[in-house]
């Protein structure tokens, strides 16, 4: 019997190290400072990378589904260690939006598109807990190297040098997890597990044409888009947002934030196995539409800052964990990859609204007030967007 958990080992490490992007907001204050740029221009870098991320991700995805795992995490994992050594070479906005925004999102569009379906094969009977597992990496990576980051390596060697070190330690990381990754033998099932059998099992394999044929997967699409749009808009201004209330504590708001996210990835998986996939994330979305603007009403309060800060981030962590898991659910694994990863454009699309929201409203009024505000309405839209949505198997298929 293979050992089903090394590839999920694999599929952590992976994420781990392209978790990195999460951490952008370490070096926005000192790229700023010593080039002049302002907060909508420095925005961009991380919109950038969120877009090819999610391009990227539907290439990737169609990849891994006819090669397999390995081929898209080498790629992933080559692509995001050289644009960050690249980026410690940056002399303008054009070559930072090409070396971190264009080469590290392609990087994760590839290394994401891995351990989702690797895991949903490996553990159809336990999808939501691993899937979480693997995909909680990514948060995790955050609060290891953005800290490491910001609280060491930036203030004693600079910017540039923390690059490259980053990028040395991801090319490690993302090699041992490419070795790692791999699908199971056909025909494998869990011990004591037994599929569906008959026309059951046959609905649940749809091709990306039939699931773009279904309404559920466009209620899915806007309820992801507007639902994680709060989650991209804090995370593209983490630092600053907190440097603006008074906290300055980059150790604790690295740590708490990622352990919001990675928790919420792991733990509401976990939930989703027991209460369903469809209640936990509109459970999460509406605890979502709440927390932002407690956020920013409690933001110089130093003990509800990272409660509320932790509960923005496990509901941003829920949904890149359930969705997955919805996906594999409603649409099945055989073409998984290329389902979610028209899926994952919504998230693409949120890490264009969130940033553009939070920046533009800082620049405009000098305070994030409307930014989290306007986050929290796009919340309930991703809720009533979930009400509508429903297991397609029980729709009709031509």
């Amino acid at each position: 019997m293979p050992n089903r958990w090394l590839p999920v080992l694999g599929g952590i490490l992976m994420n781990l190290a392209l978790g990195s992007l999460y951490a952008w907001s370490t070096f926005v204050l000192p790229l700023e400072k010593e080039f002049g740029w302002t907060r909508s221009e420095t925005s961009w870098v991380y919109t950038i990378a969120v877009i090819c991320f999610a391009l990227s991700f539907l290439f990737a995805g169609r990849l891994q589904d006819l090669k397999g795992p390995k081929i898209c995490a080498l790629i992933g994992g080559v692509l995001v260690s050289t644009g960050f050594l690249l980026a410690s070479l940056t002399t303008s906005l054009v070559t930072l939006y090409i070396f971190f925004g264009v080469i590290v999102g392609v990087g994760n569009g590839f290394g994401y598109s891995t351990p989702m379906p690797v895991a949903s094969k490996w553990f159809p009977d336990k999808r939501g807990l691993v899937v979480g597992l693997m995909v909680g990496g990514y948060g995790g990576g955050s609060a290891i190297f953005g800290s490491l980051a910001e609280r060491w390596l930036i203030p004693d060697v600079g910017w540039r040098t923390t690059f490259q070190i980053l990028g040395a330690v991801f090319f490690f990381m993302t090699m041992a997890g490419t070795l790692l990754l791999k699908n199971p033998p056909a025909g494998y099932r869990p011990p004591n597990w037994q599929p569906p059998s008959g026309a059951a099992a046959a609905r649940l394999e749809y091709s990306t044409a039939e699931m773009l044929a279904t309404p559920t997967f466009y209620a899915l699409w806007v309820a992801y888009c507007l639902g994680t749009t709060a989650g991209q808009m804090t995370i593209s201004q983490l630092s600053p947002f907190a440097r603006s209330a008074g906290i300055v504590a980059p150790l604790a708001i690295f740590s708490i934030s990622a352990l919001g996210n990675a928790s919420g990835r792991i733990f509401s998986g976990w939930m989703s196995d027991t209460l369903g996939r469809l209640t936990t994330l509109k459970t999460m979305v509406l605890l979502s539409a709440v927390a932002m603007p407690a956020l920013f009403i409690w933001r110089q309060q130093e003990v509800l800052f990272f409660i509320l800060l932790a509960s923005v981030y496990w509901c941003y962590g829920t949904q890149l964990s359930v969705f997955a898991s919805t996906t594999a659910d409603f649409f099945g694994t055989r073409n998984l990859g290329m389902n979610y990863g028209v899926l994952f454009t919504a998230w693409g699309v949120a890490g264009i609204i969130g940033p553009a929201i939070a920046a533009r409203v800082f620049v405009r009024f000098g305070t994030y007030r409307y930014a989290f505000f306007a986050a929290a309405g796009l919340a309930v839209v991703a809720f009533a967007s979930l009400s509508l949505a429903k297991p397609p198997a029980r729709e009709a298929r031509s």
